[in-house]
């Protein structure tokens, strides 16, 4: 569980890989914009790869556990599909640069991290095929897992094409979430 001085260099240091990529940041700019010495940043992680690893990782498994939740609270197949959409769109609209550092910087992490998020991720892709093969048996596994993977898409692109009232975003994205995955 990362202090709160952690998560406040995590959250920062997504802002400025988001806006400049890993390797336009150096720890003394995280340093900086958290308002202590770079070198003060090592008492809290072993260096930028270990903020980076623990950002992605540490998203990753939000995501699982949180799809996971979900699906275990719903009644039926249809509120379960209909709480992961909601609680994606959520993730993707409050993290906006946790969405572009996953998309962007997943070649920086070592391959221990990056068979870590691996591992995470398919695990929440394979929640929501549970969910939405209930829905929809006629779908075979690979075919289900590429209509999530492509709504994943749909709703990760919200970092550059949110343009309008986050409500009204959400709204959208979740009618077209469910006509993508229900047909």
């Amino acid at each position: 569980m990362a202090t709160i001085r952690q998560e406040q260099i995590l959250s920062t240091a997504a802002a400025l890989f988001a806006e400049r990529g890993f390797h336009g940041v150096s720890v003394h700019d995280i340093g900086a914009a958290c308002g202590v010495s770079g070198p003060a940043l090592y008492r809290h992680f072993p260096g930028k790869d270990a903020i980076l690893s623990e950002m992605l990782v540490g998203i990753s498994h939000t995501l699982r556990t949180g799809g996971r939740t979900r699906v275990d609270q719903a009644t039926d197949a249809k509120e379960a599909l209909d709480a992961l959409v909601a609680f994606h769109i959520d993730f993707a609209l409050t993290n906006p640069a946790l969405i572009v550092v996953q998309e962007r910087e997943w070649t920086n992490l070592d391959e221990s991290s990056r068979e870590q998020v691996r591992e995470l991720q398919l695990g929440y892709v394979d929640t929501w095929v549970g969910a939405l093969r209930s829905l929809r048996p006629d779908l075979d596994q690979r075919t289900a897992r590429a209509a999530v993977q492509a709504t994943f898409g749909l709703l990760n692109s919200t970092p550059h094409s949110a343009r309008i009232s986050e409500d009204a975003m959400a709204e959208l994205l979740t009618q077209m979430a469910r006509r993508a995955l229900l047909g």
